[in-house]
């Protein structure tokens, strides 16, 4: 098959496009507005960019509380999502009135971070504490404004659990990181391979 997204011709039931860009990990973020209000929500259009220096970044749909608290405090934190954690992930994409905390919402427990005010999931096996770096309203092909903003930052402070260190590594297949596929689909990474790269 082939379709034009524009036209929307694919003549399926759902566009295939974010079942072919898969999986794709999700950005469980944490963000605290200037007034201290908390917020946690899932992006699954989150990934890491460069390693030198470490920047992550997230794309929401519109400027929710998760763009604007970021951008207002100049941090936040990017929780690792594995299996024991979907369904707490998944309950904090519930639609909340604004200002309603879904770490309340979803009774997650909130551990302090290090070196950013907001915190992390205290049950989650990874974190990343991060200072924002920019906001980009992404535009199409011909330069027109999208309804989606990529927020972006340094990882300055970088928690994991020290049951997944082995031999110096961290054991990925271990964590059982969850990922998002197309439509209601997810993965959990439960196994791995190596691949030396050609000198």
């Amino acid at each position: 098959m082939f379709y034009e997204p524009r036209k929307g011709d694919h003549g399926l039931p759902h566009d295939p496009f974010k079942a072919l860009v898969a999986p794709r990990p999700i950005g469980w973020i944490t963000t605290q507005s200037a007034a201290g209000a908390i917020n946690l929500a899932p992006f699954s259009f989150f990934n890491a960019f460069q390693a030198r220096p470490h920047l992550v970044g997230f794309a929401a749909d519109g400027r929710k509380d998760s763009v604007v608290f970021a951008e207002e405090t100049k941090e936040f934190v990017c929780n690792l999502v594995t299996e024991d954690l979907m369904h707490d992930m998944n309950a904090t994409s519930a639609h909340l009135p604004r200002g309603q905390s879904e770490m309340e919402h979803a009774r997650i427990e909130a551990a302090p971070s290090r070196l950013v005010k907001p915190p992390r999931v205290a049950k989650a096996a990874a974190a990343l504490e991060c200072r924002w770096t920019q906001t980009i309203h992404l535009v199409d092909a011909e330069g027109q404004p999208s309804d989606a903003w990529l927020v972006c930052g340094e990882v300055v402070g970088i928690y994991v659990d020290d049951r997944f260190i082995k031999d110096g590594r961290v054991d990925t297949a271990a964590l059982r990181i969850v990922s998002r596929l197309g439509y209601k689909d997810y993965a959990v990474v439960e196994r791995t391979f190596e691949l030396t790269r050609p000198e």
